[in-house]
């Protein structure tokens, strides 16, 4: 049993209606996202990937990767895709001062100029959201959380279950966590060319998050 939720219930959604959990749309769009890169062997891949389907998607970056993979980041941005602030050390909100996590971010606003947060694991206090505007040097700064988590980044989950989990909870204006990291990749590579092929298919098309 999964110690979280695939499908993030209305009432969550309905406490915290700040934060973007899904984007309103009257058409077959479905917003992909990928967080914990760039990665040297990983993101290249799913570059590759989205390519075959002209696909957009949002890629949140830890800053420490970034300055580490400087031209990998700049190809990400080059192939059309957007970006955001995951901070720069992959921080939980939860177990960090507030003070800490706002220049935590605040340095990795240095190498990913984007007005889109997204807290690792989810979790950020809300003194530390009041504060993300300021620490990305921006005034329409938008927290974007997730309507449907695909699991990959989960040990105990299979190829086939990350699967399921995206294709029988996803619908139109959907934004989809997927990991462009080491431990996400077995499960990432059999899901993501499906999940690709299969919402095609379906007449979805796939667009990058902008505010």
């Amino acid at each position: 049993m999964y110690k979280y939720f695939i499908k993030i219930p209305w009432l969550v959604k309905k406490i915290f209606p700040n934060y973007v959990w899904n984007i309103k749309t009257g058409e077959k769009i479905v917003y992909l996202t990928f967080d914990d890169g760039p990665h040297s062997k990983v993101t290249p891949w799913v570059l590759e990937q989205l390519a075959q389907y002209n696909a957009l998607a949002t890629f949140f970056c830890i800053g420490d990767n970034v300055k580490q993979y400087p031209n990998l980041f700049n190809r990400i941005l080059e192939n059309g895709h957007a970006v955001g602030n995951h901070t720069q050390h992959h921080l939980n909100g939860w177990h960090t001062s507030e003070g800490d996590y706002l220049n935590d971010i605040k340095e990795a606003a240095h190498f990913i100029q984007s007005n889109l947060f997204r807290p690792p694991y989810g979790k950020i206090k809300r003194k530390q959201a009041k504060g993300v505007a300021g620490a990305l040097r921006v005034i329409d700064a938008k927290i974007i959380m997730w309507d449907v988590l695909s699991g990959d980044f989960d040990p105990s989950a299979s190829e086939e279950e990350c699967l399921s989990n995206v294709l029988k909870n996803v619908s139109p204006g959907s934004i989809v966590v997927f990991h462009d990291s080491e431990k996400a990749f077995k499960n990432l590579e059999y899901v993501l060319p499906v999940v690709l092929k299969a919402l095609q298919k379906q007449g979805y098309r796939f667009e990058k998050i902008l505010f």
